[in-house]
């Protein structure tokens, strides 16, 4: 007899800037989720370059980290991550709406973003969120088998 998928609690999540001591964790948590990550420097550039930086603790503990920036009425979602060990238990959703949170902050009227095909979680999450696909970059995306599309998703925010 099958049982019930068992439902994890959700845990206290709290967003607060990313720092330059967090860029080891960042890159760690990066790696572990992604087989083509971006590096410890791509951050520390974020960082530098006055894009919003934002990691997720619990407990004092980095759980995931989302990267925007924004500019000329636009906010788009570089980079966000949940560590493996954190995923199904809704704080994907808390850190893409506190991004979305953010970008309305600093004027932002619409949210783009980028997503590789084959990450159906991430577009159901995206979807279900109030993202729609506008657009389609052809090969975007470092692949194994050499390149992958991404699919571009919009979000209205409203003030």
């Amino acid at each position: 007899m099958a049982t019930a998928p068992q439902h994890l609690p959700t845990p206290t999540l709290s967003l607060r800037a990313m720092r330059e001591d967090d860029l080891p964790g960042v890159a760690a948590a990066e790696r572990d989720s992604y087989a083509f990550p971006w590096s410890e420097g791509v951050f520390r550039d974020c960082l530098r370059a006055g894009y919003i930086c934002r990691v997720a603790e619990i407990d004092h503990r980095l759980v995931g980290y989302g990267i925007l920036s924004v500019g000329a009425g636009e906010a788009h979602i570089l980079n966000v991550c949940v560590r493996a060990e954190y995923r199904c238990r809704g704080l994907g959703r808390r850190l893409v709406t506190g991004m979305f949170d953010l970008g309305r902050a600093y004027g932002a009227s619409d949210l783009f973003l980028e997503v590789r095909p084959s990450n159906a979680t991430a577009i159901r999450l995206y979807q279900s969120l109030g993202l729609a696909q506008v657009g389609l970059r052809r090969g975007y995306y470092q692949a194994a088998d050499g390149r992958e599309d991404a699919i571009v998703m919009r979000l209205r925010l409203a003030p």
